[in-house]
This record gives structure tokens, C-alpha cells and sequence, in this order.
């Protein structure tokens, strides 16, 4: 049945297409109860640093991670890098690890496959939800969900709408909307905003772009169903006081205030008190999740905290003895660490 409504949604309006999916969920609602988390339902998110196999695709540009690389890119190095993200995964939560995980700078399915049969996480039986891009530097985003608590209902690459101005293509947003404990629905959009790299003022009409794009989908999605369950996550490589999300996809503070179907960013706050996901100078919150009103002040599940995954384990000090996350490679130099970002995760708790 999902089978059949995804070749149908392709002639189908986007408002169409989420008025067929909740068709299709009504109908299946009664079949395989989902399991309910002991504590809370966790969502995370994950910049893996360049998970890459050693094998040459000659489609991107995967030069630096093969064997004959200034890194030596070779099947000991990635075994190690799969055994390292693995550990993180597994370290997100002290009691149970995340129900959906979104990742960011993956190479391809094959990396996925290799990565949820890790020894560390095998246990939590991770199924894949990933879509192939064409991105020249062959990064591309995915998720990892446990079928047990979430079901797949519908899963979309979404091609980001760009002004004729801008050059290049941008990465395509993964769109996830599947089901968890009391048949609630959630919508879940997996990002990797365009880097700065070239400059942060001449590639900010991307990040901006990305922002209108998503608005308009929350939108969309908010005015078919006010209440919608909606969860933002990614690098975005801004602050959450960069205008590409405060004006263009306008995500502020729930502090100021919750108002029905609204974005609302979960990693303002803890930018302004100093924390963050990344470090260049100083500490940027560039992996960010935002969700939708209806999950501050529903009557299930609803919002309740949003941390940083920062062991001491995760990171590297510096001479000045400043700390920063321990990447696995740079410049052409291996350090065998884990990624130049640290991973979040989100707590959503149910009255159910």
C-alpha cells in the first residue's frame, strides 16, 4: 500500500499527497502496535565527518578518502571510523539509545549498512532511510530509525527551490513522516545547509534560500493540520541568530512565547548561554533542531529538552587548553577522533 501511494504522490499536490498519506495511515493504525519508550522518545542528530568506504566512485569526488590519498584512507581507518560513530550513538543516551537519528555526510548506503551492523549499536536494529543525491562532493544526508518505534510512512528527497541569481545545486532535504506510540504522527525534515566555504557573506544566499524553502513546506504541511508534529533538524551551517533561520525560516525562542502553528529553535537558548556543536574560534551551534508549536504545548507527546552529546572522550584540548571536538581527519592529517561536530538529541515525553 505505501508502495502504491509513493508512485501516486508524484502526480499529486504536496497537500494532496499528506491528505493521502493520513488516508493511508488511518488504515493501518490498528496493525502492529508500536512499542512505547520506557522514558521518553529520542530524536538525534548527527554530522559524521566524511563517512566515506575506500572504494572510487567516479561520479563524485571522493578522492581524499582512498587508499592512495594523502590520508591513506584504507580498510583499517574505516572500520575505525564506523567503530567510532558507533560508540557515540550508543553514548547519547546513559539508558536506551535514539528511536531516529539524522546524519549528515554520509558517502552512500553501503557506509549505512556497514554502520547499523557495528557491534555497539547492532542491538537497536536500526533500519535505513536514505535517498541518493548527486552532490559533487558526494556527502549526503540519511536517517536511522528503529521500526519498533517508529513506521515509515512515507519517505522524499526534496529538490530545494532557488533563485535564477543563485549558482550550483544545493543538497536535497530528506522528509520523513511515519507514526510512533499512540498511532501520533511526526514530520521530520533531515538538512545540510551549504557551507561557508568561500566565504560566509557570498554563500549566505544559499542558507537563506534553505530557509524559505522549509518555511514554505512547514507551511504547507501547518496548513493542512495546525498541530502538525514537526521536527527541523541539521547542519546549517549558521547560528541560530543568522538571519537565514530567525527571518527566513523564522524559528525564535519558545521564552518569547508559543503561538499556534509556529517554528520555534530548541538550540537558541543554549547558543546564547554559550554552548555549541562545533568549534572554529569559538563555539558555533550549527546543528540545530527545530520543531512546531504542537510539540510545546500539545496534550501527548511534546517537548521535553534538547541536549549536546559532549563525553570528555568526544573531544581534543588544545595547548591553551580550550577544548574542541576531535575530528577524524584534516588538512590531509588523521587523527582517528570522531567528528568536528557533536551530536544532539531531542527528548520528547508522552501523557500517554
Amino acid at each position: 500500500m505505501i508502495r502504491e501511494m509513493r508512485v501516486f504522490s508524484k502526480s499529486l499536490s504536496w497537500a494532496a499527497m499528506l491528505a493521502l498519506v493520513v488516508l493511508f495511515s488511518a488504515c493501518s493504525s490498528s496493525k502492529n502496535q508500536l512499542k512505547k519508550p520506557e522514558k521518553d522518545w529520542m530524536v538525534a542528530f548527527y554530522n559524521v565527518e566524511n563517512l566515506f568506504d575506500t572504494i572510487n566512485d567516479p561520479a563524485i569526488n571522493d578522492e581524499e578518502f582512498l587508499p592512495e590519498s594523502r590520508l591513506n584512507w584504507n580498510t583499517e581507518k574505516y572500520l575505525h571510523k564506523l567503530h567510532q560513530k558507533a560508540k557515540v550513538i550508543a553514548a547519547m543516551d546513559s539508558l536506551e539509545m535514539p528511536h531516529f537519528i539524522g546524519l549528515a555526510e554520509i558517502e552512500n548506503q553501503v557506509v549505512l549498512e556497514d554502520l547499523v551492523r557495528e557491534p555497539a549499536i547492532a542491538k537497536a536494529a536500526y533500519s535505513i532511510a536514505h535517498i541518493e543525491d548527486d552532490d559533487d562532493r558526494g556527502i549526503e544526508v540519511a536517517a536511522l530509525y528503529r521500526a519498533d518505534y517508529f513506521r515509515l510512512l512515507h519517505l522524499q528527497a526534496m529538490e530545494i527551490t532557488k533563485p535564477d541569481s543563485l549558482s550550483g545545486k544545493l543538497r536535497h532535504v530528506l522528509y520523513a513522516k511515519g507514526l510512533i506510540y499512540g498511532n501520533d504522527t511526526l514530520h521530520i525534515f533531515v538538512n545540510h545547509w551549504s557551507s561557508r566555504y568561500g566565504g560566509r557573506e557570498e554563500t549566505d544566499p544559499k542558507r537563506r534560500a534553505s530557509g524559505d524553502f522549509l518555511r514554505h513546506k512547514a507551511d504547507s504541511i501547518l496548513a493542512f493540520n495546525a498541530n502538525a508534529r514537526i521536527v527541523i533538524m541539521g547542519d546549517l551551517n549558521d547560528n541560530p541568530t543568522d538571519l537565514s533561520i530567525t527571518n527566513h525560516l523564522k524559528a525564535g525562542s519558545p521564552k518569547q512565547g508559543v503561538e499556534a502553528a509556529e517554528l520555534y529553535n530548541l538550540s537558541l537558548d543554549l547558543f546564547l548561554a554559550g554552548e555549541g556543536t562545533l568549534y572554529y574560534k569559538s563555539w558555533d551551534f550549527f546543528d540545530q533542531v527545530i520543531v512546531s508549536s504542537a510539540l510545546l504545548n500539545g496534550k501527548t507527546w511534546q517537548v521535553d529538552t534538547l541536549k549536546v552529546v559532549k563525553h570528555p572522550w568526544m573531544l581534543f584540548q588544545q595547548k591553551n587548553g580550550e577544548s574542541r571536538p576531535n575530528r577524524t581527519a584534516s588538512g590531509g592529517r588523521y587523527y582517528g577522533g570522531y567528528s568536528d561536530h557533536l551530536p544532539v538529541v531531542l527528548y520528547l515525553s508522552s501523557g500517554k
